[in-house]
């Protein structure tokens, strides 16, 4: 057992309970804060709804994966935690949208920053981070994506705050994610490796395995594989005694201005997934079922492996 950062405080690894490793409740608060009406009427009420319905469908915790450039509030966080009883942990870090023109400094500068989110608290509100971030897309890690990632590196060996990576798997782009880390000293047992659902490919998933790291399963349902599909590689790697280390999640965001989609990709993607953040409950758990799988196993899923994912096992 250890204790991690929670938009609330302190929190015992022992009471994360059944954990999304990867959502995000609220992305680009920033556009809310100046043009509310973007958001449509009532956005507040929609998360907390949301949240809420998750909480009493078993869900104790999510991990927030929303940077500081995708429009991170922590004060916001910490209003839903409050009212819905849902344990929230906020990330430090960056996404992919780091410009150009830093591309020449020190990624001990940007190190500072997330160390002083962590330890200190973030933008003066004393609520810390408990997950550092790192991103790399399509076309893999940039110059900037470099600076940032050998920053979230320095900050997690100062820290020993664990790791989650946006990555790209149709182009095993962790491949060189996990190199860089390994450069920076950093043990990747406590490195989660996101989004790797979007790949059927066993030979990449069970090689970034035995390297160490966890396997972020978080893109439900997911666009190009059908959840079916994805939820086969999940019975696949369980069979192959991988359990604790997957992660399942969504990658779902709550709440997004009403420009950030045009209008037929929103109706797509609630008609695909009515149940927010208990899709993995009401549907992935059904579909393991209906594969074999126990309803023991079922129960630590979601539960052991981000547990040992915090505690570094």
């Amino acid at each position: 057992m250890s204790t991690i950062n929670s938009v609330l405080g302190p929190l015992d690894t022992k009471d994360l309970g059944f954990t999304l490793m990867h959502e995000h409740v609220m992305c680009q608060a920033f556009v809310a804060d100046n043009y509310p009406e973007l958001f449509g009427d009532g956005y507040m009420n929609h998360i907390i709804n949301g949240v809420t319905a998750a909480k009493k469908g078993g869900v104790d915790t999510i991990i927030d994966a929303t940077t500081f450039d995708l429009g991170r509030d922590v004060t916001r966080l910490a209003e839903i935690a409050r009212r819905t009883k849902v344990n929230i942990i906020a990330c430090t870090g960056w996404w992919m949208n780091a410009p150009e023109h830093i591309a020449g400094n020190s990624p001990d500068l940007y190190a500072d920053l997330f160390v002083r989110e962590i330890q200190q608290g973030i933008a003066g509100t004393g609520i810390k981070a408990g997950i550092l971030k790192s991103a790399a897309d399509f076309g893999g890690v940039t110059a900037t994506g470099e600076i940032m990632l050998r920053a979230v590196a320095r900050a997690h060996r100062r820290t020993l705050v664990p790791i989650m990576l946006h990555s790209y798997a149709p182009e095993q782009v962790a491949r060189r994610q996990l190199a860089i880390l390994k450069e920076e000293g950093v043990e990747l047992k406590r490195v989660a490796v996101d989004h790797v659902n979007d790949t059927t490919d066993f030979e990449y998933l069970n090689w970034l395995l035995e390297q160490g790291c966890y396997l972020g399963m978080d893109r439900y349902p997911g666009l190009n594989l059908s959840s079916y599909a994805r939820t086969k590689t999940l019975k696949q790697l369980i069979d192959d005694g991988w359990i604790d280390r997957l992660l399942p999640s969504h990658d779902l965001c709550l709440v997004t201005p009403l420009t950030f989609y045009p209008p037929e990709v929103k109706a797509s993607i609630d008609k695909e997934n009515p149940y927010g953040y208990l899709y993995i409950k009401e549907v992935v758990f059904r579909q393991l079922e209906d594969m074999g799988v126990s309803q023991a196993v079922l129960k630590t899923l979601c539960i052991n492996g981000p547990r040992k994912f915090f505690e570094g096992l």
